[in-house]
């Protein structure tokens, strides 16, 4: 059997199914509940040597040292090997579930398991479910690596991965279930329920049978200890009420702490070493019994603990989390929200008893345990859940539920929100409730955005006629067919390779003695007519395609690329945002100027801002006189919708002086100018306008940088004409000097030209030597991105780039061809203009390039906004 067919079997059995998750959950509640045990025996490890040291030397000099030391060692793994890995790790594992690009792998796990051991050895008041939840997201991630399955089935993963977590951490299966509905995931599909069911029994009973036990409660003493009674439910609800203002107040002291460290200036290492420092230096303060956490915790919820050392305990916690949280230590929220949680119920139990003559303090601190947790954690089910499956008290869950409700609601209503969606609001991640893609991704499959009519090419076609056919078409490659069956693909890299191919059979023979069969890629990556948009995104993306074959069986039925889904996206979007049945009335021109009509072609300048409209006006003249275009300049001008375009008046004044500035440019530089101002509902609709009017081959318009429009790229204005107009597209983001907000053209010296080897990147190399005259003694640099694992990078088309560029006799600029590694194309660019300071990035890229943010990330959009220079975005017509 041939390498192709079990490669082509492989990929049919790793396709997404119900088997497939199962197993998956199986392993992976495995090796969290492993992960978790291995947390618990570690910490507790340190933390017993901790202890035990400081009879060997005086304890205001031990605990000290010892939490400086671990907690630099501690905040240095995490610095240098796994920034993700700091704090909690929950608001991460959301981020990531709510399709934020964040790193979760597993080296972000195991860095989270080591450096959370040494943190929470240390002495830090951190817990450990926090971690264990991040760290089981992590191995599941890391693990959902290897199938290629679409991305919400990864994201079912790693849920399971987070609920086996804490699952492990509390032996509560069923917990760890409810934590990924209420919290994390929020879907009660069948797949994600039954994974998680599955990954968080199988972390539950694996971390029990290994000795995982969360709080290493006194079970027998605890049943024996609790109950409840119908007059005790006021002073439940008085715990619920101070456990939801105290936890409120625990929130805001949390973000308070953040940003407080932050204002520190200095590095993660410092901030938890000093977070150690001060913690060991509290501890020593305290009696001998707040050394051990576990005693303590044990101590109040069985009643032994006098209420004033459950008053101080309460404090010290309160105020030692506090200090270690904040500083970004690798540690979690649940342990200390329940300790918390356990004093203030005991101190009200106690209350109750020396009032009424009845009671249980047990009862009390461990209802209080859940009113605090699920105040902290707005999660007051599985706050409910974990306290029950950690004790299997039934007396406890009317009590549970009474202090869980009302501590939720008040700290709900005096701190409103999630706090880890508060903390990741202060990294700079806002989580929409709703994402604008979605609907068309999940709901659209392949058969709606699939084209039918397919160019095909038959495998007994010689390799000099598919050469023809390639240089008739604009497509990149062709699906081939035998007896009107796809049997492989062929692209334009498989010509190039058979080229420059040493085999000598193919290389001596005649090229029309060479058949596509020989050349062809054999079974190539194929979708099904159901498969969803999110299942073609994944598999263009993993298998780095462009373009998927769609078959029924082994019959080719049709054929989706990329532009296909983008297309298919932003007619969802424009469905979503149109009014039914509202036309917009066309754009109206008020003012208008005419040249003689000489030119090959014409470019259009939408201008808007005085202060960036000369600048690029000096572009469009650079780009007309190298292509003997003429120049289109118009000014749109906005007016109600109630109002009419043609019957508004409008004062143009301020706009004619705007248009003035192109004709005197033009004028001096010899180009024939048209100008116009417009008026109109709508800024993009009169720009497409024109565009369709005036038959435009160009447009070449600013962009500020940066959108805060949801669902936009570049903002509504220019994605719109990125999408719709079919004239080529030049967008500028004019960078910044170190003596002016704005560049002048003749800092435009060091020009950086990533190249992909993609059909714009000649356009980019085409435009350069027009912008190039800008400049004084300009140096221009071609460099394509490569894989740190790609030892001998392809070098054909910098090579290629060069040759066009040198074919410009008046061309006498410096030019130079060097690749560059890096892990992303955008990390990369970005990183090469910030340490080499280039002054203007030219980037070729397709609309679908453009628009493009699904698959990986925009990655133009994020070059042109992760860099201060100049970025000029390059966009070829499209053909209709």
């Amino acid at each position: 059997m041939s390498l192709p067919v079990l490669n082509q079997r492989f990929r049919t059995w790793w396709q997404p199914r119900r088997g497939l998750a199962i197993a998956e959950a199986c392993v992976i509640g495995l090796v969290a509940a492993l992960s978790a045990v291995f947390l618990k025996v570690g910490s507790g490890w340190l933390g017993t040597w901790r202890v035990h040291s400081t009879q060997i030397f005086p304890v205001w000099l031990a605990l000290p040292a010892i939490g400086l030391t671990l907690g630099f060692v501690a905040g240095w793994l995490v610095d240098r090997l796994a920034p993700e890995a700091s704090g909690s790790g929950i608001p991460q594992v959301k981020a990531t579930l709510a399709n934020v690009p964040m790193s979760l792998s597993w080296r972000v796990a195991g860095v989270k398991l080591l450096s959370a051991i040494i943190a929470i050895g240390s002495g830090m008041t951190l817990g450990r479910q926090g971690p264990t939840v991040q760290v089981g997201a992590g191995l599941a991630a890391g693990m959902s690596r290897w199938v290629p399955t679409s991305p919400d089935h990864r994201r079912q993963m790693i849920a399971a991965g987070a609920g086996a977590g804490l699952a492990a951490a509390f032996n509560a299966p069923i917990a760890g279930v409810l934590f990924i509905v209420e919290e994390l995931l929020q879907d009660l599909s069948g797949l994600t329920l039954g994974t998680a069911i599955i990954a968080s029994f199988i972390g539950g009973v694996i971390s029990r049978l290994l000795g995982g036990g969360s709080l290493d409660l006194n079970l027998q003493l605890t049943q024996s200890s609790s109950q409840f009674s119908i007059p005790e439910i006021p002073f439940f609800v008085l715990l619920g009420i101070l456990a939801g203002l105290f936890g409120a107040l625990f929130n805001r002291g949390l973000i308070f702490s953040i940003k407080f460290y932050r204002r520190l200036h200095i590095s993660l290492p410092l901030r938890v070493a000093l977070a150690g420092f001060i913690s060991g230096i509290i501890v020593a303060m305290l009696p001998a019994s707040f050394r051990d956490n576990t005693g303590l915790r044990e101590s109040l919820i069985t009643g032994g603990a006098h209420p004033t050392v459950a008053a101080i305990a309460f404090a010290a916690q309160f105020i030692l989390t506090l200090i270690a949280f904040g500083s970004g230590a690798p540690g979690g929220l649940f342990a200390p929200s329940l300790i918390l949680g356990s004093c203030l119920g005991h101190i009200i139990g106690v209350s109750e008893l020396y009032i009424t003559g009845s009671g249980s303090p047990t009862t009390y601190a461990l209802a209080g345990m859940g009113g605090f947790f699920s105040a902290v954690s707005k999660v007051p089910i599985t706050a409910i859940v974990i306290v029950f499956e950690m004790t299997t008290d039934f007396n406890l869950v009317l009590p549970l539920m009474i202090v869980s409700v009302a501590a939720y609601l008040v700290a709900d209503k005096v701190v409103p929100g999630s706090l880890y969606e508060k903390l990741l609001e202060l990294k700079g991640i806002t989580l929409t409730k709703e994402v604008p893609m979605e609907g068309a991704l999940t709901k659209l499959t392949a058969k709606d955005v699939m084209q039918e009519r397919v160019e095909t090419l038959d495998a007994e076609m010689s390799l000099e006629d598919a050469m023809q056919a390639f240089a008739r078409s604009h497509h990149r490659g062709f699906p081939v067919v035998e007896d009107s069956k796809l049997v492989g693909i062929v692209t334009q890299s498989d010509l190039l390779k058979t080229r420059e191919s040493t085999n000598h059979t193919l290389r001596d023979r005649n090229l029309a003695d060479v058949f596509l069969k020989e050349i062809m890629t054999s079974v190539p990556v194929t979708v099904t007519p159901i498969h969803t948009l999110g299942n073609v995104l994944y598999l263009l993306d993993r298998y780095q395609i462009s373009r998927l074959p769609v078959v029924d069986g082994r019959k080719l039925i049709g054929i989706i690329t990329r532009a296909d889904i983008i297309r298919a996206e932003a007619d969802h979007l424009n469905c979503d945002n149109r009014t039914p049945g509202l036309r917009p009335e066309p754009s109206y021109i008020v003012y208008q100027t005419r040249s003689p009509s000489i030119g090959r072609g014409r470019l259009l300048v939408p201008v808007a801002n005085p202060e960036t409209a000369g600048i690029l006006l000096l572009m469009a003249a650079a780009i007309a006189r190298d292509r003997h275009y003429e120049i289109d300049c118009v000014q749109v001008m906005l007016i109600p919708r109630h109002s009419s375009p043609s019957e508004t008046q409008v004062r143009t004044a301020k706009s004619r002086r705007l248009l003035r500035q192109a004709e005197v440019l033009a004028k001096k530089w010899k180009i024939p100018l048209h100008t116009q101002i417009r008026v109109t509902h709508d800024v993009a609709q009169a720009i497409l306008e024109t565009i369709n009017e005036q038959h435009i081959d160009l447009i070449l318009m600013g962009w500020k940088g940066n959108t805060s429009t949801p669902g936009r790229i570049f903002g509504t204005v220019v994605d719109t004409v990125i999408r719709q107009a079919t004239c080529e597209v030049v967008l500028v983001k004019l960078g910044k000097t170190p003596h002016s907000p704005l560049p002048t053209p003749h800092s435009f010296n060091r020009w950086l030209v990533p190249m992909a080897g993609g059909p714009n990147s000649p356009l980019a190399i085409k435009l350069l030597p027009a912008l190039i005259t800008l400049g004084n003694d300009p140096q221009i640099r071609l460099t394509q991105v490569f894989k740190p694992s790609e030892l001998k990078p392809d070098m054909s088309v910098l090579e290629q780039a060069i040759r066009h560029l040198m074919r410009r006799r008046k061309l006498s600029s410096t030019v130079v061809a060097l690749p560059v590694q890096a892990d992303s194309v955008a990390e990369g660019v970005i990183n090469l203009v910030k340490t080499e300071g280039y002054d203007v990035v030219v980037l070729g890229a397709s609309r679908e390039g453009l628009l493009q943010q699904a698959i990986q990330g925009n990655i133009p959009e994020a070059i042109a906004s992760g860099v201060e220079s100049t970025v000029i975005l390059v966009r070829g017509a499209i053909n209709t």
